[in-house]
């Protein structure tokens, strides 16, 4: 099997590939600073053979998908599929396969660091010594940029898969006691507690969004909800924008209904004028989408493809947790 293969992949990720499946060619998109688009990667497809992709940003629509008649699977390295037509590669009998939890503690991190730095006002603090107004004898720092700590807050997760579950074991020495909403997990360690969404805005003073978007959780966290956060809480979303009705967060901010948020996620990216009325205000940390933006996700996306290829088609395994298209089973893999 030749492996077209534009996601970034190291060395031996490669060579063990390589060894199991015979050929791969390796096209990675960041030379170019962009993802290939529907021609580009069409384009590549054809002209290498490839019989499998794996990608990671590229735009793999139903016409790229169709216009190879004998791909064997496609892998996407990102924690969901979102640039691939999954429902035509379903209707082929493709199997999709995607690399959850690969940013997980790169998310886990961030949110842990950005928390703290709006708990412990550490950016207006660093902007007040670099403008030069620290005076002699003054102990205005002190008492002007004095903050909270994380310990002892109550973190509430809207959505609890590998990211919110990660962040909850991290917090355990603070100790932060964790609550959360999510009906799909049934399995979680004891010192969480589920409760209903309502619960989770009305009592945590962390509240952070982990959700994908679907018809069911777009627009999900609105006015409603914010508006039942206690005065000193924080608002965290660094999953996805469009599961937050934007006008409503910037209603609850600008009238201070909050402490504040810290945002990596917005509607428009790069960001139009309401989207930037939101980052520019003073109680907002604000990030341009790089919570999971670190080398090691990389090779994190590298050891779980490698691994679910294997189980795959060496070990047999039709059930692993990573496929995507997991209807697929019941017609092409029975």
């Amino acid at each position: 099997m030749r492996i077209l293969i534009t996601a970034p992949y190291h060395e031996s990720g490669l060579k063990a590939l390589e060894q199991q499946f015979g050929e791969v060619v390796y096209r990675s998109w960041k030379p170019n600073g962009r993802a290939y688009n529907e021609t580009e990667i069409g384009e590549l497809l054809l002209s290498t053979g490839a019989e499998a992709l794996i990608t990671e940003h590229d735009h793999v629509t139903e016409q790229v998908i169709r216009s190879v008649p004998k791909l064997q699977f496609i892998g996407v390295c990102r924690g969901t599929p979102s640039n691939v037509a999954v429902a035509t590669a379903t209707e082929l009998g493709i199997p999709v396969f995607y690399t959850p939890a690969r940013n997980a503690q790169a998310v886990a991190e961030m949110f842990i660091s950005n928390v703290t730095m709006l708990l412990r006002n550490t950016l207006p603090g660093i902007d007040w010594l670099k403008g030069r107004q620290w005076q002699e004898g003054a102990h205005d720092s002190y008492l002007h940029f004095k903050g909270n700590e994380l310990a002892g807050k109550t973190i509430g997760m809207v959505g609890f898969g590998a990211i919110g579950q990660l962040i909850a074991r991290l917090l355990q020495p603070y100790p932060c006691p964790v609550l959360f909403f999510d009906p799909y997990v049934k399995h979680y360690d004891k010192h969480c507690r589920s409760c209903s969404l309502e619960e989770v805005f009305s009592t945590a003073d962390i509240v952070s969004v982990h959700l994908p978007v679907t018809a069911e959780t777009r627009d999900m966290i609105d006015g409603r909800l914010l508006k039942m956060m206690k005065k000193d809480a924080i608002f965290v979303n660094t999953a996805r924008a469009a599961v937050v009705k934007r006008q409503d967060l910037l209603e609850v901010l600008e009238a201070k209904a909050i402490r504040g948020a810290v945002l990596d996620v917005f509607d428009n990216e790069p960001p139009d004028a309401l989207d930037y009325r939101i980052i520019d205000l003073p109680h907002v940390i604000a990030t341009p989408h790089i919570a999971g933006a670190t080398f090691e996700v990389e090779d994190h996306h590298v050891e779980i493809m490698n691994r679910v290829l294997l189980q795959w088609y060496a070990g047999g395994n039709k059930q692993v947790a990573e496929l995507a298209n997991k209807e697929l089973l019941k017609v092409h893999f029975q």
